[in-house]
């Protein structure tokens, strides 16, 4: 099911560097919803990603399911905005999409959830972003996704046909306008043997 991460031959020798938020390609959604894509923002994505990997306290957690309590098919860390983030490029990101984005979001982004994929075992089921804000307001997620690719998939909330994307290796995917409350996302369990992937999923304050 797991494989070593394999470093890309196109992601730089150890440099560390955003891209500019040029070249971001706009898919409209319904309902006001839509998804930016900027493949390869980031350079040097496999050393962040050896890096988050070994110093951030990944958290394994538990949850209530029917009649029993199941764990996380994932690891977490999520960050704060009072807290210190686990390495500058994470600021420097967040810095960049407010600067990009600001202006359309109305405020900047604030905090930083991290979530640690190991293999094709792990995953995320269909959801959206609406423990807070997201449930009522426009708001926008940005994913910075480094390591292996695994595919992130997209329908309408209540169902319908799903839209794909293959993120890893420095990818910038940003979710904005309605996404969160008219649509869900998801990363799929796989059978293909996958390397590990850290999604880091930067947002304003009281989206979660």
């Amino acid at each position: 099911m797991s494989t070593p991460l394999q470093r890309s031959l196109f992601d730089g020798f150890g440099e560390i560097e955003l891209g500019p938020l040029t070249g971001v390609r706009r898919t409209r959604l319904t309902e006001g919803a839509w998804v930016d894509l900027l493949p390869g923002w980031l350079r040097g994505a496999d050393e962040l990603f050896e890096r988050l990997a070994t110093c951030v306290p990944w958290r394994a957690d538990r949850r209530p399911m029917y009649d029993r309590v199941v764990d996380v098919p994932r690891l977490l860390r999520h960050y704060g905005e009072d807290e210190a983030w686990p390495d500058p490029v994470l600021n420097e990101a967040s810095a960049a999409l407010s600067g990009y984005y600001g202006r359309e979001l109305g405020e900047p982004f604030r905090t930083a959830g991290l979530c640690y994929y190991r293999d094709g075992r792990d995953s995320v089921a269909w959801h959206g972003d609406t423990g807070g804000r997201g449930s009522t307001d426009d708001t926008m997620v940005a994913i910075l996704s480094i390591g292996a690719p695994r595919a992130l998939l997209l329908r309408p909330r209540g169902g319908g046909a799903s839209i794909r994307y293959q993120v890893g290796h420095g990818d910038l995917l940003v979710m904005g306008g309605s996404c969160q409350r008219t649509w869900e996302h998801a990363v799929p369990k796989t059978r293909r043997p996958v390397g590990p992937r850290i999604s880091i999923q930067f947002r304003p304050r009281g989206v979660h």
